[in-house]
């Protein structure tokens, strides 16, 4: 993927599967590119139209949910670029969860029965329900591995005031259910999702991407309770099957371990997938769009000059 270089760039941020380019104090472009990453790796090899599907998504579900809160999206001048408002980001990621899955199940299987201050109820199964969704809060690192910490430590250590604590977890649950509405409209149950926020003066809007394949997962909500009752695997949309196949063939981002060969048969799966994601959550048809780079910064410039 082309890094670009715009009039009035200040900074340039290469991130697992987003570049960032920030334009004076004030906006960012942020690049979806076709990079995928699990276990906090970037895996060695593209998926086509990936980008496009991240962005899009994003870009539909801040348009349903800023109602809620201020977010960042200011236009979206190409299939796979958005440019926004600069924030100063809260190094923390608001994760939220309705059902006992991937993470909290793992911690859950361990014994444990809190996970970053929030209580989980005994006789759980996999995938169940909790009484009310949770929020389970994880720093963000730069490099390396996202650290699971509780509201308290949050505080403690300064990453947030109790103040816009209270406010950042009003604005995560406000916007799982607007999210949990939509995908029950198409058939789906938003699992668990992250939310990043950030600051311009002493406003707190949402940041990055929401309610798409990589910061969520998704059920089909058809055949759930059955599917729960025989103690069957739930038919999910996420990038949870990614993890699952690195896992199978040995890898977890772990020191030593060596990332599995994807064939181009896998490649073109992972594609199929994130476009099915994309027409489950969004009810459309999805329209790839082949653009060079050339064209794309082209938009940029023109959206740029505009703002």
């Amino acid at each position: 993927m082309t890094q670009f270089s715009f009039p009035n760039q200040t900074t340039f941020y290469s991130g697992k599967v987003r570049d960032v380019y920030s334009i004076g104090n004030q906006l960012l472009v942020m690049v979806a590119s076709n990079r995928i990453s699990a276990f906090d790796v970037i895996l060695p090899r593209p998926i086509p139209y990936k980008g496009q599907v991240l962005n899009q998504i994003a870009a539909y579900m801040m348009e349903a949910t800023k109602d809620i809160c201020p977010n960042w999206l200011l236009t979206v001048p190409a299939p796979q670029v958005s440019i926004g408002k600069r924030c100063v980001p809260f190094k923390i990621e608001m994760v939220v969860r309705s059902n006992l899955t991937g993470h909290a199940w793992r911690t859950y299987a361990t014994g444990k029965r809190e996970l970053c201050g929030a209580a989980m109820p005994e006789e759980m199964k996999e995938n169940d329900f909790f009484p009310t969704p949770i929020i389970t809060p994880s720093t963000k690192a730069e490099h390396g591995h996202d650290e699971d910490i509780s509201p308290a430590e949050i505080i403690k250590q300064g990453l947030a005031t109790e103040t816009d604590w209270q406010t950042l977890s009003s604005y995560a649950l406000q916007l799982f259910n607007r999210g949990k509405e939509i995908a029950a409209k198409q058939g789906l149950i938003l699992v668990d999702t992250k939310y990043e926020f950030g600051k311009i003066n002493d406003t707190i809007y949402l940041m990055d991407e929401i309610h798409t394949p990589d910061s969520s997962r998704y059920f089909y909500a058809d055949g759930f309770e059955e599917r729960q009752e025989k103690s069957e695997r739930q038919k999910q949309l996420s990038k949870e099957f990614v993890r699952e196949w690195l896992i199978a063939n040995d890898f977890m981002g772990k020191e030593g371990q060596t990332i599995p060969t994807m064939s181009d048969e896998w490649i073109d799966t992972i594609s199929k997938r994130y476009i099915e994601l994309y027409e489950r959550v969004i009810g459309k048809k999805f329209q790839p769009v082949d653009i060079s780079d050339e064209e794309t910064y082209e938009l940029i410039i023109k959206s740029l000059s505009t703002l």
